[in-house]
C-alpha cells in the first residue's frame, strides 16, 4: 500500500485541518495589513510565509509518525483487550454453526478441564446443543443449566462475520454460515439457593373445611360428639403443626391454617394425607368425615394469599368436597377427590336456590335459557324445566338450540309437533343475539364452563344464573349472579324437578315437558342404576304425578339395528389396559356416533373387573372422549387431564385431531401418571 493512499479521517482528520485553517486566516489578515501599511504589512509577510513553511514540514512529517503511533497504540489496546477477555472471571467461548467450540478463554478451560481445540460444546454440556442456538443476529437466548454441581445462566448471541472467508486465509466458510456464536456462562448457584430459601420461607394462607359437620354429628352418639370433634382437630393440628404451621379455628367445622412454603411442598408429596388420615376416625360414627381444603399461593401479599385460599376452597366445595385445590397465579391444582360425595337428603338448598331464581326471573321480561353444545337429554330436559318456570311466572322464554342430534330428536320432535308451544320456543344463537337486550336473563343448564355452552356470547348478559350437576373445574362463569352447582345430583333434571316445587305452588308440568325430565334423569342414571339417592326418585315420583309417561320414554330410546350393532362391535373389540381399564374405539358410518360412545362406555362397566371405561368417537373432525366408572375410579380427573371435564362417574373429553392410535396412547399415558401418583 503506498503512503499516499493512507489518509486520515473522523476527528482527527478534523484537528488535523486546523493549521491549514490558520494559514488561509492569517493570509486574509497580512492583505488587510498590506493596504493600510506597506511596510507592516511586508514584515508580516516574512512572518507568514515562515509559519507556512513550518507548518507544511510538521504537517507531512508528523503525520506518518501519527499513523505509526496510532497503529502501535490500536495494537497495544487489542492486546489488553485479549488479555482481559482470555483472563476473564467468567467462562468464554465461540463456536461454529455446529457447536464446535473455536476459541475460549482460560476460565472456560479450567470449568471443562479441556484443554482439546475440536471438542463439540454438546459433548460437554448435552443442553447447549444447536437447537437452542440464536436463530437470528438480534437474537439473544438465556437458558439455565446444570454442571459439575453448580447452576450457570449461559447467554448465547449470534455474532455475524460478513466478509470473513473474503479476508480469512485460513479457514473457508460458506457465505451463509459467516458466523459465529458466542457463549458467556454466569455461576447462578448463590443466587438461586438464595432464592430458594426466600421462596421456602413465603407465608400461605389456607382454609381447612369439614364437609360433613352435621352429618357426622347425627350419626354418632350425644356423649361421643365432643370426642369426635376433638379427635379430628387434633388429626388437622398435628398435620399442619408437623409442618411448622399455625391452626386456627374458625367456626365449629372452619380451620384457618398458615404454613410455610416448604411445608406446602411436604403435603404435595404426600397427596394431602391429611385427607384420609380424618377419614379413619371412627368411634361409633356412621359416617366418616371428610376434608376440604383450600391454599393459595405465589401471591405478592398475605391478602391475595387469602383471596386465592377462598377461591380454592369454594372450587373444593363445588366440586364436592374431600379434596384439596391449591390456587396460585397459574392456575388450579387438584389433590384427592376420588371418592363420590355423600348426597344430602336436606332440600333447603334447593328451597332457597329456587326462590333466588324465582326473584331474579321477576324482574325480567325475556329468559334464554341454554344448555351445552351437542345437546342431550338431561341438557334439553333441564331447559324445558326453567322454560316452565319463566311461563309460570309469566315471562318470554326461549330455549337456544344450535344442532339437534339423534340422542334428543324424539323430545325434539314432541315439543315442535305440540301445538302447546309457540314456534320460536327454539332460538339459534345467532337469533338470540338480535334479540338479546338488558331486560334479557340468561339461565345455563348442565354446564359450568362458558367455552361449552350453545352460545357463549350471551354470557355477556349482566343476569346469569348457572344451575348443573357437573363438578366446576378451572374454567367457570363466573360472573353469574346465581350458581346453583351439585356435584352429588344425578342429573341436571333432578335439580330442575325440585326447584319447578319451589317456583309456585302446586306447580303442574305439562306431560311433554315431564317426559324430558325424566329421560334426563334416566338417561343420566342409567335407568335408575348409577348415582341415584332418596332425592332422585322423590323428583322421578314429582315427574311421575305430572304425568311423565315412563313407557313412551323407554321407546323413545331405543336402538335401531345399526346402532345396536355399532356397540355391540366397539364392545368386541374393546382392549383391557393394565386389567382394569377397558379403552374402544366407536365404529364411524352411524348417526349421533357421541351417544353411541357413551352407551359403549356403560355397557363395558358390566364386564367383571372393569374399574373404568374410555371409548373414542371420531365426529366432525374430532375425537369425542366418553369416560365411565361405576365407584372405584374417578374419572373426572382422568378426563381433566385430557383438557376435558364431567363427573366422579361420567366425564368426557374432545381431541383436537382424529388420529385415535395417538389419542389412546395419550390416554395411557394419563393413566400409568395417575396411577404411580396415587391420583387414581
Amino acid at each position: 500500500m503506498k503512503k499516499k493512499d493512507v489518509r486520515l479521517k473522523g476527528q482527527l482528520k478534523m484537528y488535523m485541518q486546523w493549521p491549514v485553517i490558520m494559514t488561509v486566516l492569517l493570509l486574509a489578515m497580512n492583505i488587510w495589513i498590506y493596504k493600510i501599511d506597506r511596510k507592516a504589512g511586508g514584515v508580516m509577510s516574512v512572518f507568514v510565509i515562515i509559519y507556512v513553511v513550518i507548518v507544511g514540514i510538521l504537517y507531512f512529517y508528523n503525520q506518518s509518525l501519527i499513523l505509526s503511533d496510532m497503529i502501535q497504540f490500536s495494537m497495544q489496546y487489542k492486546g489488553i483487550q485479549n488479555t482481559l477477555l482470555k483472563e476473564l472471571s467468567i467462562p468464554y467461548a465461540i463456536l461454529m454453526e455446529d457447536g464446535r467450540i473455536l476459541w475460549r478463554n482460560d476460565r472456560f478451560e479450567e470449568l471443562f478441564c479441556s484443554k482439546r481445540r475440536d471438542r463439540y460444546l454438546n459433548k460437554l454440556m448435552p443442553d447447549i446443543n444447536k437447537n437452542v442456538f440464536p436463530k437470528d443476529d438480534m437474537e439473544h437466548v438465556e437458558l439455565e443449566v446444570e454442571y459439575g454441581g453448580r447452576d450457570y445462566q449461559v447467554l448465547l448471541g449470534k455474532v455475524s462475520m460478513e466478509g470473513f472467508s473474503e479476508t480469512e486465509e485460513v479457514l473457508q466458510i460458506p457465505r451463509e454460515k459467516e458466523y459465529f456464536i458466542a457463549v458467556y456462562m454466569i455461576d447462578v448457584t448463590e443466587l438461586n439457593a438464595v432464592i430458594r430459601e426466600n421462596e421456602n420461607q413465603s407465608m400461605i394462607a389456607g382454609l381447612i373445611y369439614i364437609d360433613n359437620y352435621d352429618e357426622i354429628m347425627e350419626s354418632v352418639e350425644e356423649v361421643r360428639q365432643s370426642l369426635l370433634v376433638a379427635l379430628i382437630d387434633r388429626k388437622i393440628t398435628k398435620y399442619v403443626n408437623d409442618a411448622d404451621g399455625l391452626v386456627k379455628k374458625l367456626e365449629k367445622d372452619r380451620y384457618f391454617i398458615v404454613i410455610k412454603k416448604e411445608a406446602y411442598r411436604k403435603f404435595e408429596a404426600d397427596r394431602f394425607s391429611i385427607l384420609e388420615e380424618v377419614k379413619q376416625v371412627s368411634i361409633g360414627n356412621a359416617r366418616t368425615a371428610t376434608l376440604s381444603i383450600g391454599l393459595g399461593l405465589n401471591s405478592g401479599t398475605y391478602m391475595q394469599s387469602y383471596s386465592y385460599a377462598r377461591v380454592a376452597i369454594d372450587l373444593a366445595l363445588a366440586r364436592g368436597g374431600d379434596q384439596a385445590v391449591v390456587k396460585d397465579s397459574h392456575g388450579i391444582t387438584y389433590f384427592g377427590g376420588k371418592k363420590e360425595q355423600t348426597s344430602k337428603n336436606t332440600r333447603v338448598k334447593a328451597r332457597v336456590k329456587a326462590e333466588a331464581l324465582r326473584e331474579f326471573i321477576i324482574v325480567k321480561d325475556q329468559i334464554f335459557v341454554m344448555g351445552h353444545k351437542l345437546a342431550d337429554a338431561d341438557s334439553l330436559g333441564a331447559c324445558m324445566g326453567i322454560y316452565r318456570a319463566a311461563k309460570e311466572l309469566g315471562k318470554k322464554a326461549h330455549i337456544i338450540l344450535d344442532e339437534v342430534s339423534n340422542s334428543i330428536r324424539p323430545l325434539y320432535d314432541e315439543i315442535i309437533d305440540s301445538s302447546a308451544y309457540e314456534s320460536d320456543i327454539f332460538l339459534t344463537p345467532e337469533r338470540a343475539l338480535e334479540r338479546m337486550n338488558e331486560n334479557t336473563m340468561v339461565v345455563v343448564v348442565d354446564t359450568n364452563k362458558p367455552q361449552m355452552t350453545e352460545c357463549p356470547e350471551l354470557l355477556r348478559c349482566r343476569t346469569i344464573a348457572v344451575l348443573d350437576h357437573h363438578r366446576q373445574g378451572s374454567t367457570v362463569i363466573d360472573n353469574a349472579v346465581l350458581s346453583y352447582v351439585e356435584p352429588y345430583s344425578s342429573s341436571t333434571c333432578e335439580m330442575v324437578a325440585e326447584v319447578l316445587q319451589y317456583i309456585e305452588d302446586d306447580l303442574r308440568v305439562p306431560s311433554v315437558e315431564a317426559d324430558c325430565l325424566y329421560a334426563g334423569i334416566m338417561i343420566d342414571t342409567r335407568n335408575f342404576m348409577n348415582r341415584t339417592g332418596v332425592r332422585t326418585f322423590e323428583a322421578a315420583a314429582y315427574l311421575r304425578r305430572c304425568g311423565a309417561d315412563i313407557t313412551r320414554v323407554r321407546k323413545m330410546f331405543r336402538d335401531d339395528m345399526e346402532s345396536y350393532r355399532a356397540k355391540a362391535e366397539t364392545v368386541r373389540m374393546a382392549e383391557v389396559y393394565r386389567e382394569e381399564y377397558a379403552i374402544a374405539e366407536c365404529p364411524g358410518g352411524i348417526e349421533s356416533p357421541t351417544v353411541l360412545g357413551a352407551q359403549a362406555a356403560n355397557e363395558l362397566l358390566d364386564i367383571s373387573g372393569i374399574k373404568a371405561s374410555f371409548v373414542l368417537t371420531i365426529y366432525n373432525g374430532r375425537i369425542f372422549l366418553s369416560a365411565r366408572s361405576i365407584d372405584e375410579v374417578n374419572v373426572q380427573i382422568i378426563a381433566e387431564k385430557l383438557g376435558g371435564g364431567g363427573h366422579i362417574n361420567a366425564a368426557g373429553a374432545q381431541f383436537d385431531h382424529t388420529d385415535i392410535p395417538a389419542a389412546i396412547e395419550q390416554l395411557k399415558d394419563t393413566i400409568d401418571q395417575m396411577i404411580e401418583m396415587g391420583d387414581i
